[in-house]
């Protein structure tokens, strides 16, 4: 099995490339403890999708250390990498989103694999429900069997901003309906609240409303679709050609609609932990010095 990590992104509202940043005493950063999870739930391979000037800042940094325990390869995520027939927009120099980084590993990745953020702290429990799904997940009749982890809202904010979610609708028998994308969402006192599309409103949500952190698991027949996906996206950029991102949900909720796959959602009690904002990196730092003194984690993960 494959673990697939979106590293793309510098992180705007961090202040820096924020998936380099260490998170103990002794260098290790988020994405070490994402890496070391997969491992123990039976991941023997990882691709990093980056920026193709970041390829040696990566390798020196994360890759060197874990190549002798696990195959590592890096995807790049160009944003003239684009469908027969488009081009880039001029004056557009924002990445494409998650949904066409994900696109950029279609000649990497050519088995069952997961994606994951890399900024963010999912658990020990997130990668054993990957993996257990993974393990037997197939295609069969037109209909791939994807999943994916849920948090609680609730559990995913930040004190120091708004953050990005999705909102998933989740049957009664654990099925994913759908995912709608939440661009700015604030912690209140006794609920969260996002913006609306008009840009002045807010509504009320629950915290215990389960949502997407972009915690995914999926057989290679996403790609089969995802090209013709993002097709019809460029197609519909009109007036916010600069702007428009292909989200993966949006992806993913479109081959749902189209009867091309289906989603189990596998609610997770993992400690998620993230660092939005440069404001939210001591807290983070603590809560894994907690799981280190816990016996959760050994002080050298690579030892």
């Amino acid at each position: 099995m494959t673990l697939v990590i979106l590293a793309a992104g510098m992180g705007s509202r961090y202040g820096g490339l924020k998936q380099l940043d260490p998170m103990t005493d002794f260098g290790n950063f988020i994405i070490d403890f994402s890496i070391y999870d997969a491992l123990r739930a039976g991941f023997d391979k990882v691709v990093f999708i980056i920026k193709e000037e970041n390829l040696e800042l990566f390798r020196e940094t994360i890759g060197n250390r874990i190549e002798e325990k696990i195959n590592v390869s890096y995807a790049f995520q160009k944003i003239d990498d684009l469908p027969v027939g488009y081009s880039v927009p001029e004056g557009r120099t924002k990445p494409w989103g998650t949904g066409h980084a994900v696109h950029c590993v279609r000649d990497i990745v050519k088995e069952n694999f997961a994606v994951i953020n890399a900024d963010d702290f999912y658990g020990r429990d997130t990668f054993v429900q990957l993996a257990k799904h993974l393990k037997t997940a197939d295609s069969a009749n037109g209909m791939a069997h994807h999943c994916m982890v849920g948090f609680a809202l609730g559990n995913t904010l930040t004190e120091n901003g708004t953050v990005s979610r999705g909102e998933c609708d989740v049957s009664a028998d654990g099925m994913l309906n759908s995912v709608t994308e939440r661009t700015k969402i604030m912690k209140k006192e006794t609920c969260a609240a996002y913006l609306n599309d008009d840009g002045e409103t807010w509504t009320d949500i629950p915290f215990e409303t389960i949502v997407s952190m972009n915690c995914w698991g999926f057989t290679p027949d996403l790609f089969r679709h995802l090209e013709a996906e993002f097709a019809a996206f460029l197609s519909d950029l009109g007036s916010n050609s600069l702007k428009a991102e292909f989200y993966l949900p949006a992806a993913v909720d479109a081959q749902q609609k189209a009867g091309l796959c289906d989603v189990k959602v596998y609610p997770t009690t993992s400690l998620w932990q993230g660092v939005t904002y440069a404001e939210d990196k001591e807290r983070v730092k603590a809560a894994i010095k907690a799981l280190i003194a816990s016996g959760e984690y050994p002080e050298r993960l690579w030892d």
